[in-house]
């Protein structure tokens, strides 16, 4: 079980889906490189645009890792640059301790 999880609540502009799954296939293997980290998509039934995608850690010091090289690493913020051309909007963005 995870020991955080990170969910972006997102949306990509109408017809906008198959860009944002082509584009985290290629981004994922980057994301979970330095690994304890799994990332995954979850789309809205009833709203095709909508979106969460869910970056689950494996420890708090993973999160903490992760955050510093979205902070510091320049190939991560390429990506995360890539990323939000893709996006109708800024995500949302909620942390979560997970609990037994």
């Amino acid at each position: 079980m995870p020991a955080r999880e990170l969910h972006l609540h997102l949306r990509v502009p109408p017809g906008g889906a198959d860009a944002l799954r082509a584009f985290l296939a290629r981004a994922i293997p980057f994301y979970e490189a330095p690994g304890n980290i799994r990332v995954r998509l979850l789309q809205q039934v009833d709203d095709p645009d909508a979106f969460i995608e869910v970056v689950a850690y494996a420890t708090v010091a993973a999160f903490d890792a992760d955050q510093q090289r979205v902070e510091s690493d320049p190939e991560m913020q390429r990506w995360l640059a890539e990323w939000r051309t893709l996006l109708a909007g800024p995500p949302k963005v909620v942390v979560y301790e997970v609990t037994p």
